[in-house]
C-alpha cells in the first residue's frame, strides 16, 4: 500500500445535446483541464477508520469500520464503492482529502470530477489502476444516487478526459479533433441544479411528447453534425450548430434571461457560436471564439455580468483513442499522478 497517493480529474462542458441526451439522443462533451478536482489518500494510524475531509467545504465525514449505513454523503458512497469493487475490506485506516477548483452547480461536472479523482486515488493507493470505463461506471452509480436520472455524460467525458460523442447505453466514442477549438466558459453566478432541470423537462415532455420529441430529434441531429465538423476541422459549422442548439434549449424551457444576455453579448462581439451548457437555468454559457475575437468576447461577457470566464482549448493531440474494454487493471506502482 502506498503511504500517500494523489489523483486528479478535470471539469467538463457539454458542447451540444444536453437534455436530449437523457432521451437517447447523442451529445458531444469536452474536458475542461483549466479547472480540476484533486484527491489525496494517506495511511492513518491503526484503528482510525476512514476519514474523508472536504477541504473546500470545511466538512469531515467518517466511513465507519462496519461499512456504510444510513444517509451517506457522496464522498462516503464513492470510497465505499471503490473498495467494494476492488474486493477490499472497508476495515481500512485512511485519511482522504478532496479539493476542487471547479465551481459547484455550474454545469462543469464538479461532483463527477470529485468522484472521479477520489475513485482513482483510492484504487491507485492499493496499487490498482482502473480503466476509464471502470472509473466512469463507478462514478455513474454515485451520480445516479444524487442526481436522479443523469445521462451519464459527465462521468464519461471526465473519466476519459477526451472529447466524447455519447449516446446513453452505447460505448462512448472519443473524437479526433481536426482543428483546435477555443472556448470561453462564462459563469453566470447562478446555481444550475441538474435534478431540478431534468425533472422540469421530463414533466414538460409528458405534457407535450410530440413537440419535445421533435426538439430532442433536432438536438440529436445537431450532435451528429457537430461530431462531423469537429473531426473535419470545420470550426465555423461547430459554431453555427451551437447557436441552433441554444434555440432548442430555449424552446425546452431551460434557458433564462441571464443566460440569453450572455449568449447575445458573445455573438455580438464575434463569437463563432454561443449557448448555455449543462442543465440550464443558471450555470455557464460557452462561446466558441477565434484568436482575433477571444479577448473582446471575454470582455463583453464580463461586462454583461459573468462572474468568471475560463478559457479552454481542445487540441488535435486530444484526439481519438482506442475503445477500452472494461476490466480490472493490473497492479501498478502507486503514488501515481493522473
Amino acid at each position: 500500500m502506498c503511504p500517500v497517493t494523489v489523483a486528479y480529474a478535470p471539469g467538463k462542458v457539454i458542447l451540444v445535446g444536453e437534455h436530449a441526451v437523457v432521451y437517447g439522443r447523442p451529445a458531444v462533451a469536452l474536458p475542461v483541464n483549466q479547472v480540476r478536482a484533486e484527491a489525496t489518500v494517506v495511511n492513518a494510524k491503526e484503528g482510525q477508520g476512514i476519514i474523508i475531509e472536504a477541504a473546500d467545504l470545511g466538512q469531515t465525514f467518517v466511513l465507519g469500520r462496519g461499512g456504510p449505513s444510513g444517509s451517506l454523503h457522496a464522498l462516503q458512497v464513492t470510497v465505499a464503492g471503490v473498495l467494494q469493487y476492488l474486493s477490499l475490506s472497508l476495515e481500512q485506516d485512511l485519511t482522504v482529502t478532496v479539493r476542487s477548483t471547479i465551481p459547484i452547480a455550474r454545469g462543469l461536472g464538479s461532483g463527477a470530477a470529485v468522484s472521479t479523482a477520489l475513485t482513482r486515488a483510492v484504487a491507485q493507493h492499493f496499487s490498482r489502476e482502473l480503466t476509464p470505463a471502470e472509473v466512469s461506471r463507478l462514478v455513474y452509480e454515485v451520480e445516479r444516487i444524487y442526481h436522479g436520472t443523469p445521462s451519464g455524460i459527465d462521468n464519461t467525458v471526465i473519466a476519459y478526459e477526451r472529447p466524447v460523442y455519447f449516446v446513453h447505453g452505447d460505448k462512448p466514442e472519443t473524437l479526433a479533433v481536426g482543428r483546435p477549438l477555443t472556448l470561453l466558459v462564462a459563469d453566470t453566478g447562478l446555481a444550475s441544479l441538474t435534478r431540478e432541470a431534468v425533472d422540469a423537462v421530463r414533466q414538460a415532455w409528458r405534457r407535450s411528447r410530440e413537440r419535445y420529441e421533435e426538439l430532442f430529434d433536432r438536438a440529436g441531429s445537431i450532435a451528429i453534425e457537430v461530431r462531423r465538423a469537429i473531426e473535419t476541422g470545420d470550426v465555423g459549422q461547430v459554431g453555427r450548430m451551437m447557436d441552433e442548439n441554444h434555440g432548442l434549449l430555449q424552446a425546452m424551457g431551460v434557458s433564462s434571461p441571464r443566460l440569453d444576455s450572455l449568449v447575445a453579448a458573445a455573438r455580438y462581439q464575434g463569437a463563432l457560436g454561443a449557448k448555455l451548457s449543462g442543465a440550464g437555468r443558471g450555470g455557464n454559457v460557452i462561446a466558441l471564439v477565434s484568436s482575433q475575437t477571444r479577448d473582446r468576447v471575454e470582455r463583453a461577457l464580463i461586462s454583461e455580468g459573468a462572474r468568471r470566464v475560463i478559457q479552454t482549448e481542445i487540441l488535435p493531440s486530444q484526439g481519438r483513442t482506442p475503445a477500452v474494454t472494461p476490466s480490472l487493471g493490473p497492479a501498478k506502482p502507486c503514488c501515481a499522478m493522473t
